[in-house]
């Protein structure tokens, strides 16, 4: 129930304008009282009228928010699409966190509409830090339709040349089902070599530029900070095909929570995230005044965007939007991940419930699967409600894809077959030839899951069954299973779980192949 008295926040799905690069350029947005996106106090309710003030349906996913399942934001799940000039309310608790919001219909994420979803936890109000969003998307002046044709169609052409991304030879890996690092899909000549000399595919897209907060390093978003002040920095990967890694430069940080979930503080100045990851970071700035640049690296590339820490009457210097040298691949061996470990785990519980995800798919075709199967043809699994579930993402493809749930978190429990109790997430990375295992306590609606790798103008597919059974009185963080014998549980194939999931490279296919024709997932 919302609360009485209590007037809901207004948020429109609408069209804006950009200066990228000197050029005009219209895009949507998620407009709320006080711009781009939402901020929530602690203990606010998720109480807003959404309304579409496009000339084209929309509806928008709340990213990581566990809401009834109708108000969870997936077209025709059961909700349809909000109409042109139509107004429908949202009602339910927000979990707390960095989190963020976007459509879920081809094209339009693409097209920025996205924003970032912020609820404060009380010891938001009361700490001593000052706290910066950083947005982050990949952008094109083409449209989706013309960007997917590129993707899909001409997949040697002019638009991968030069991106410093391999690819194995079409064919290579038939049969294994895949071939994506970073979700991105790219078929440039001359990448990353790992995994027995095979190259790894990164970015499938030469995007135009790439955005923080909306802007370009040819003129960054400037936030002024005080001398040896605190900065609670939360960043958001919404773009559609690209892994950023953040460089703090000469402020050194710690991660602080990762997904909107609290973690044991990393520290470091470069932390990576995947499309659809959230990163909060802690930065102690020196008491000297000065300028602190904090940049979003393009993974395997030279390009990068980025923001400016700066002390009042300090000098702020040009930032070229290409580094020297090019950033690494993201997380290939799953360091990262494994230093990852929460605040507050799942309770420790015997899974009862467990299925192998065998991600795969092949730039040529283009055509990505889930257990070897596209969508159309997809085979659910399913779980009762209230039942501990372990997956087993097994990427045999050669690029990572970053894996979503809707409707749940989860806690990482296993990496490369080895077990343990990692962070808590609801979006998980899986590097090109590995593995990661994630236990959760399944929830009782109907729900999507992504790959969030949302490329732009790209249908995401998703598989999509339902939970039998009664609700979980409460959500329990998960314990490390033991590591069961690959073998046996491919063997057995249990159809154990119900729920949607998906690669951002599947969607680009359904959205590229002629209507009717059944696409991957």
């Amino acid at each position: 129930m919302a609360e009485e008295g209590i007037a809901p926040i207004a948020l429109a799905a609408a069209r804006r304008t950009l200066d990228v690069g000197g050029r005009a350029a219209t895009v949507y947005c998620l407009s709320g009282p006080a711009g781009q996106g939402l901020i929530l106090d602690p203990g606010q309710r998720f109480r807003v009228d959404l309304s579409n003030d496009l000339d084209v349906p929309t509806i928008i996913h709340w990213h990581v928010q566990i809401p009834p399942n109708i108000q969870d934001g997936v077209p025709d799940m059961p909700q349809p699409l909000l109409a042109p000039g139509e107004m429908r309310p949202f009602d339910f608790v927000a979990r707390p966190g960095t989190h963020w919001m976007h459509s879920h219909v081809p094209e339009q994420e693409m097209q920025r509409l996205a924003a970032p979803l912020i609820v404060r936890r009380p010891e938001d109000l009361t700490a001593d830090r000052q706290e910066v969003v950083m947005f982050l998307h990949d952008f094109s002046f083409k449209s989706p339709a013309e960007v997917l044709a590129e993707i899909a169609g001409d997949q040697a052409g002019a638009h991968v040349a030069g991106h410093g991304s391999g690819s194995a030879p079409a064919g290579g890996m038939a049969g294994m089902h895949g071939n994506r690092q970073g979700g991105q899909c790219d078929t440039s000549i001359g990448g990353m070599a790992g995994h027995g000399g095979m190259a790894m595919d990164l970015n499938d897209y030469a995007w135009d530029a790439y955005l923080a907060n909306d802007r370009t390093l040819a003129d960054p978003e400037v936030v002024q900070v005080e001398r040896g002040g605190r900065v609670r920095l939360r960043v958001i990967n919404a773009a559609a095909a690209t892994v950023f890694w953040i460089d703090t430069g000469a402020a050194p940080a710690q991660l602080v929570a990762v997904d909107g979930e609290e973690i044991q503080p990393v520290p470091g100045n470069r932390f990576g995230l995947a499309m659809g990851q959230r990163l909060d970071l802690e930065i102690d700035l020196p008491p000297e005044g000065g300028a602190w640049p904090i940049l979003a690296l393009r993974e395997g590339e030279r390009e990068r965007t980025g923001l400016i820490l700066a002390t009042a009457g300090a000098e702020v210097r040009r930032i070229d939007s290409l580094s020297e040298n090019a950033a690494p691949a993201f997380d290939t061996d799953l360091s990262q991940e494994a230093q990852l470990v929460a605040r507050s785990p799942l309770a420790a519980r015997a899974f009862e419930r467990s299925h192998i995800l065998m991600l795969g798919g092949s730039m040529m075709p283009y055509r990505w699967t889930i257990d070897g199967a596209v969508w159309g043809q997809h085979q659910p699994v399913a779980a009762r409600s209230g039942e501990r579930v372990v997956l087993f993402f097994h990427n045999m493809s050669m690029m990572g894809h970053p894996m979503h749930l809707h409707g749940h978190s989860f806690q990482v429990a296993g990496l490369n077959g080895r077990g343990m109790a990692g962070a808590m997430r609801d979006t998980v990375y899986v590097p090109s030839m590995s593995m990661v295992d994630v236990a959760l306590d399944a929830a009782l609606p109907l729900h999507a899951a992504s790959c969030d790798r949302h490329d732009d103008g790209a249908r995401r597919f998703g598989l999509r069954s339902r939970l039998a059974g009664r609700p979980n009185p409460s959500p329990r963080p998960v314990s490390p299973p033991p590591w069961p014998a690959i073998a046996s549980l491919a063997r057995e194939r249990p159809d154990t779980w119900s729920m949607a999931r998906s690669t951002r490279c599947m969607e680009r296919q359904r959205a590229s192949e002629p209507q009717g024709t059944p696409s991957a997932a």
